[in-house]
């Protein structure tokens, strides 16, 4: 017992988000309403990795997603933050705010061509 050490970790102020925080999923959540109830967009998934969160919305179930909207946790630059990738994972915007993101793309309708 004598050699018995008390260590307190303080890291609390360390910790960062590795999750969309409530108003963030808000904003998610109310854009993913309003194109559910257009016919848009049909389902969605949360996928979670060491780098990164994403919304990922499809247009049907059994498809891949069409839009990923991301929250990056280790972004390289501010305005990385908040991401929108497409089929091909390809970026589309990026912004620091997730409100402006999502402001500024036209979640236009899908049609299937022949």
């Amino acid at each position: 017992m004598r050699h018995l050490k008390l260590i307190i970790n303080n890291n609390e102020s360390k910790k960062i988000d590795i999750f969309f925080n409530k108003l963030e999923l808000n904003l998610i959540l109310n854009l993913y309403a309003t194109m559910v109830s257009s016919g848009e967009w049909k389902d969605y998934s949360l996928t979670i990795s060491k780098k990164e969160v994403s919304f990922d919305v499809y247009h049907r179930a059994s498809d891949f997603p069409i839009y990923k909207i991301t929250k990056n946790l280790f972004p390289k630059n501010e305005n990385e933050k908040y991401l929108i990738k497409d089929v091909k994972n390809i970026v589309i915007n990026k912004s620091d705010s997730l409100k402006k993101l999502i402001n500024k793309i036209i979640w236009k309708k899908f049609k299937l061509v022949n």
